[in-house]
């Protein structure tokens, strides 16, 4: 439930106004959507990253321990499971969107992209970046590297239980129980790792956009 909310949410703050932008063939946002778009789609994005790896947990949880699966993910363990990420992706989203909009822009205020994201506004900005870059870098780091290590853990004991069942059928429910988990998992993190921790010697917003669609719009299909 929490996942389709977050994928709406996201979608939704980027989807209508490109299609808006399309139709329209007027490709402007006022100052403060940009600003309210932007932390919009960090708070989201962020939060898909943690309740993934929390769902890969659950599975993990359900396949490995199912005569457990009661009582080691109760409601309490659940709500704190969602509640966290959401509480760290708004303090993240504010922190962010703050540092890049108490900054001066220079006078050009075209963003390569098709909404209002980081990266391409940390061009426009006339001062110092430095500050902002390292919150985005080290953040984007920690936010990918620990979730995803969540679910590559959870996803190694689940392949070791799945392996050691005698039952094909078995196998194959486990592995279709997982199998659309898994398929969002790969695209988000590929994609987001192709846009954050790549060289900025090699960096290209061109490419940052054909990344983007997917996880704007392609997971929130799945």
């Amino acid at each position: 439930r929490h996942l389709a909310f977050i994928d709406f949410g996201y979608s939704t703050a980027v989807g209508p106004k490109t299609l808006v932008s399309f139709v329209t063939n007027k490709n402007t946002i006022p100052y403060n959507w940009c600003a309210f778009q932007l932390s919009l789609f960090i708070f989201f994005i962020i939060s898909e990253l943690f309740v993934l790896s929390a769902m890969a947990y659950d599975r993990y949880v359900a396949i490995c321990n199912p005569l457990l699966y009661t009582v080691i993910m109760s409601q309490k363990v659940c709500w704190v499971l969602v509640t966290i990420p959401y509480l760290f992706s708004a303090f993240l989203s504010l922190i962010t969107t703050i540092k890049i909009f108490i900054s001066s822009f220079c006078g050009y205020n075209v963003i390569s992209h098709f909404y209002c994201d980081s990266l391409p506004l940390l061009t426009l900005i006339c001062s110092g970046t430095r500050d902002v870059e390292l919150i985005i870098l080290i953040f984007s780091a920690f936010n990918l590297i620990s979730s995803l290590s969540v679910v590559l853990v959870s996803y190694t004991f689940i392949l070791v239980a799945i392996l050691r069942m005698n039952s094909a059928e078995g196998r194959h429910k486990a592995f279709s129980t997982c199998g659309s988990h898994l398929t969002v998992v790969v695209i988000l993190y590929g994609t987001l790792s192709f846009m954050y921790i790549q060289p900025k010697s090699s960096h290209s917003f061109e490419n940052d956009k054909m990344a983007s669609v997917f996880y704007t719009l392609v997971i929130p299909v799945l």
